[in-house]
């Protein structure tokens, strides 16, 4: 969509607006549409190919003003959650289905479902001992409960634990900066000769820092056989398993109790909207589930529909799938996919140029979108190298650490970014090295 056909079109849904509140009075306050109604009227999968943006308001209209806001809003977000699953192929067991066990919600970002999964195999542990020993306190399995991640983690995993009141132990992790078996094991092993109790793992898929990817094939038979929560946090590589070819980044997820990446990082989806899957959705309900009288309805206990307050932190939520409706069939998944391996395609061209330039060093594998690189030379020299850049206001870059090496990251994130603009961003920061080390040797 240009910006011609973007004025146009939102001037339409200004009038779609207006006509509507124009209109209220004539509309009932409550729908006659029973729970269910939804998604017979929708496909089972999202389009190849894109639809036209007639089609999907004259949907609006049709399928979901009918059940506005309730039950449309809920049924929806179950349709879209097995649509986007059923990209990415997930095992079946991820998926609501008709009769599924499992399911997928979406929370507000990747920091929520990290805590949501983690509270929720907290409440799993301690009630699963305390039904075999009935006189341990919360208390006392509380202060033993220990949870473990990549020491190439997001900080948001240790803030869950944090919130949680469980300790969250670091793994070390390996020369491409991955978590592998030998050294979780080695972890779990120690700990629990010492009394402590490891109930859950996060798996990180795209770490933040160079986007590596921890060994899920050796992590989750572990965390199977230890009867330990594994839950995988692909915040931003998770857009790209829509790609055939980067699909098996993800293998090893049928071992996962829980998954979650953000369509709002880089499947174009406005923010926020966090994909967040589990195998069981029994175990967010029992986590979460209170009912007092004024939240009471008559089909609560009807099993014909999902209760989302249960499946997360905030009571109230947003029509968040609508937008991801309107995405995934104004672009089809093979427009998505096109996007998706146009960013690869020019991250490797940026990887490319500074391979060709002797100053300058790879430090970490490109897979997708993030290129991690640096000046040969101290990390002075790379501290001084981003001042200039950042303080030139042309680009920005975010730096990070790996291991003892300060590393600058260039993301290709923007929506219409081309060859051009990474031809020119390596131009400038060419330039602005020559002037750092002009000025090193001055």
């Amino acid at each position: 969509m240009n910006s011609s056909e973007f004025r146009r079109r939102g001037k339409e849904m200004v009038d779609f607006v207006a006509d509507y509140l124009e209109g209220i009075e004539g509309r009932q306050v409550y729908p006659d549409v029973e729970p269910g109604y939804l998604r017979p009227l929708i496909p089972t999968t999202a389009p190849e190919e894109p639809d036209t943006f007639e089609d999907i308001l004259n949907d609006v209209e049709k399928i979901i003003m009918p059940g506005a806001a309730s039950p449309a809003c809920t049924e929806l977000e179950t349709v879209m959650m097995d649509w986007l699953g059923k990209m990415l192929k997930l095992p079946e067991a991820f998926l609501a289905g008709q009769v599924g066990e499992g399911g997928g919600v979406i929370q507000g970002s990747a920091s929520e479902a990290t805590l949501v999964a983690l509270l929720a195999a907290r409440t799993k542990v301690v009630r699963r001992l305390q039904a075999a020993s009935p006189g341990l306190t919360q208390g006392a399995i509380m202060e033993k409960l220990v949870a473990y991640s990549s020491d190439q983690a997001h900080s948001s995993v240790e803030r869950a634990g944090l919130i949680g009141g469980v300790k969250i132990k670091a793994i070390p992790s390996d020369g491409k900066f991955a978590m592998r078996a030998s050294a979780l094991q080695e972890a779990l092993e120690r700990d629990k000769a010492e009394g402590l109790i490891p109930f859950f793992v996060v798996a990180t898929l795209g770490t933040t820092s160079c986007c590596s990817f921890d060994n899920l094939l050796e992590v989750g038979p572990i965390c199977t056989k230890e009867d330990v929560w594994l839950h995988i946090d692909a915040a931003y590589a998770g857009s790209s398993f829509i790609c055939p070819e980067f699909r098996h980044l993800l293998n090893g997820v049928e071992f996962a109790d829980s998954f979650n990446f953000n369509p709002h990082k880089w499947l174009l989806v406005n923010f926020d909207c966090s994909a967040m899957w589990v195998k069981k959705r029994t175990d967010l309900i029992g986590a979460f589930k209170l009912d007092p009288l004024y939240l009471k309805h008559g089909h609560q206990d009807s099993g014909l529909i999902t209760d989302y307050r249960h499946w997360q932190l905030p009571l109230g939520r947003r029509f968040r799938s609508l937008k991801m409706w309107f995405v995934f069939r104004m672009y089809g998944v093979k427009g998505l996919q096109a996007y998706i391996r146009k960013h690869v395609r020019l991250a490797h061209e940026f990887e490319h140029l500074v391979h060709q330039d002797p100053r300058f060093e790879i430090c970490a594998e490109v897979t997708l979108g993030l290129v991690c690189f640096r000046l040969k030379g101290s990390n002075k020299l790379n501290e001084d190298l981003l001042e200039r850049i950042n303080s030139a206001k042309k680009i920005h870059l975010v730096p990070c650490h790996l291991r003892d090496k300060f590393v600058l990251r260039l993301a290709i994130c923007a929506r219409t970014v081309e060859s051009a603009h990474v031809r020119q961003a390596w131009k400038h920061i060419q330039q602005l090295a020559t002037d750092v080390l002009r000025a090193e040797k001055d």
